[in-house]
């Protein structure tokens, strides 16, 4: 009898387990299904994200040959495409292109609109703070220096990529706002500081002479002059951050009355 006993309770646990993993299948099944979807599409997405990437490529490089080849109006268009369509890196770098382009027609309220919207739409600082230099030297010459300030000083902070530049360009915004003992000031840290090019503590090193003579008044207007004139050298727009070495033409004030 005991052994009946076991058999019957062995046949009940076996029906239960297979009334259990008869429940449990359509759950099994569908947790295998979703994970079947998931995956598919992670791999669909990067192989779309893959092929976006290429054509930005290929277009960018297109725009870019167009422009060198004096079709400036057609590599235009190109890179607003590419800033509609393609992956941030590449919307980034079309849209700093435009405000090249845009800033070389003068229009800087334009070039300074792309400049932004292109550091909005970088994926990383290397890429969206170069835009926002940019945008701040495109300002150099017309904003005041409250809106220079709020523009740059984010950029000065330990990690940014580029905090050396925009440092420099925060002590020519005070150069050109009339602050001569907090621009001298702010060129002698950059001429100490290791980070710095041989360009950057030559410049610095030019701007505190200005400073020192009592020449440095005359940087705005120097600067808003250079400003004004054609760049002597066509480059691919953007691949220069404007105004950069502006400040230090006044080092041959005499040569004009020459």
């Amino acid at each position: 009898m005991v052994d009946l006993f076991e058999e019957v309770e062995e046949q009940l646990r076996s029906d239960r387990y297979k009334q259990l993993a008869f429940k449990s299948l359509p759950w099994v099944l569908g947790l295998l299904l979703a994970a079947a979807i998931a995956a598919l599409a992670v791999w669909g997405w990067r192989e779309h994200h893959a092929r976006q990437t290429a054509k930005a490529s290929e277009e960018y490089a297109l725009a870019l040959t167009e422009f060198e080849a004096g079709q400036v109006d057609k590599a235009d268009r190109r890179w607003g495409e590419v800033a509609k369509l393609s992956p941030k890196s590449y919307r980034s770098l079309a849209l700093q292109q435009q405000g090249g382009i845009r800033l070389s027609q003068g229009k800087v309220a334009d070039a300074v609109k792309l400049f932004d919207q292109a550091a909005d739409a970088a994926p990383n600082p290397v890429i969206g703070d170069v835009a926002r230099l940019k945008s701040a030297f495109a300002l150099l010459d017309s904003a005041p220096y409250k809106d220079m300030e709020a523009r740059l000083t984010p950029l000065t902070q330990d990690g940014r990529p580029y905090r050396v530049e925009a440092r420099e360009a925060l002590a020519f915004a005070k150069l050109m706002a009339g602050d001569l003992a907090g621009a001298r000031s702010d060129f002698a840290v950059l001429r100490l500081m290791t980070e710095a090019s041989s360009g950057m503590k030559a410049r610095a090193e030019a701007a505190q002479s200005l400073i020192d003579s009592g020449s440095a008044k005359v940087v705005p207007a120097a600067v808003k002059a250079a400003l004004a004139l054609p760049p002597p050298v066509q480059l691919p727009p953007g691949a220069q951050i404007p105004g950069l070495a502006a400040p230090v033409a006044p080092q041959q004030p005499g040569s004009a009355s020459q």
